[in-house]
């Protein structure tokens, strides 16, 4: 998984850049202190005063703990979802991005199936 970040702890969370092809930014994770709901983020990602992203705290299965990351602004063509590995030898933590999973080539594309396609079109040649 490509590093598209890296951070640093501090007093309200982390601090860090996360730099991409289309995104060079320095950016805070800080603590969610309006967190009221079960499923609401544990930290909130902020670049400037701009509120980007959001963040939850998860176990790995080796019991490591590491930061589920969602990343979105206008510029970007979809969501971005990384995770902040806490587990560092040399104190940077690193954001690693990854690409969500494709769907199949016999899945439905877009919510319409091949048969809904070809009954809006018709018998056109």
């Amino acid at each position: 998984m490509p590093v598209i970040g890296t951070f640093k702890p501090d007093k309200d969370g982390y601090a860090g850049t996360i730099r991409t092809l289309t995104l060079n930014a320095k950016v805070r994770i800080v603590a969610n202190d309006h967190k009221h709901a079960a499923g609401a983020p544990d930290f909130r990602v902020l670049a400037g005063l701009s509120e980007i992203g959001a963040a939850w705290r998860k176990t790995a299965e080796d019991q490591s703990s590491y930061l589920s990351v969602r990343l979105d602004d206008p510029s970007l063509p979809a969501p971005i979802r990384a995770a902040l590995i806490e587990k560092t030898e040399d104190g940077v933590l690193r954001l690693l991005w990854r690409r969500e999973k494709r769907e199949t080539a016999s899945a439905p594309r877009h919510g319409t199936s091949t048969e809904e396609m070809k009954s809006q079109v018709g018998d056109r040649p």
